[in-house]
């Protein structure tokens, strides 16, 4: 009996299939599903995108559930992160066009889902870093936390009122606290 071969999608063969819920990641030449939110979700992902977008407004974009295309393991990779941001530099204004970010964003965030583990979301951390993605927030919205990876250091996690800034995103401080409020789900 032989096993059947399954041919791998190239990058081109991805985007061109048909677009739909749920969206799709390009990992290893599979087309795989991505896991369709729940409400701490959602509201993580609504109080994180107001409070990045007020910050970065004439800075940069930050974008809802837009692929990225990327590099892992030497093959082509879209993972398509809850948000990320892009500053200006990086994407310039005259680059509009619709279609998937084409450089590596400085910030790509993955909230945790609740079939999704840490150690997960941590290794797909280290896929966006290896990407040259810069930074890369895994948000917990069970443990309230939000656990910062960079290149070349160790990940710090934030809980409650100790406020999250970074050098690379002038002027921006926050709270986990801060967001899972604004998220509704701080009581």
């Amino acid at each position: 009996m032989t096993q059947a071969v399954t041919r791998k999608l190239t990058l081109q063969e991805f985007f061109a299939l048909p677009e739909g819920e749920p969206y799709n990641e390009l990992i290893d030449g599979e087309a795989v599903p991505k896991l369709s939110p729940k409400r701490f979700h959602s509201r993580s992902t609504g109080a994180l995108f107001t409070l990045l977008t007020l910050w970065g407004q004439a800075k940069g974009e930050v974008g809802i559930e837009w692929a990225i295309v990327l590099t892992r393991n030497g093959k082509d990779w879209v993972p398509v992160p809850d948000l990320l941001y892009i500053s200006n530099e990086r994407l310039t204004l005259d680059e509009f066009e619709d279609g998937p970010c084409p450089v590596p964003p400085e910030l790509a965030i993955e909230i945790i889902s609740p079939d999704q583990t840490f150690g997960e979301m941590a290794e797909k951390a280290t896929d966006y870093l290896n990407a040259g993605v810069l930074r890369i927030w895994v948000v917990d919205p069970k443990a309230k936390s939000i656990t910062v990876f960079a290149p070349n250091t160790a990940p710090v996690t934030y809980r409650g009122d100790r406020s999250l800034t970074d050098p690379l995103f002038p002027g921006l401080e926050l709270t986990a606290q801060q967001v899972f409020q604004q998220a509704g789900l701080e009581r």
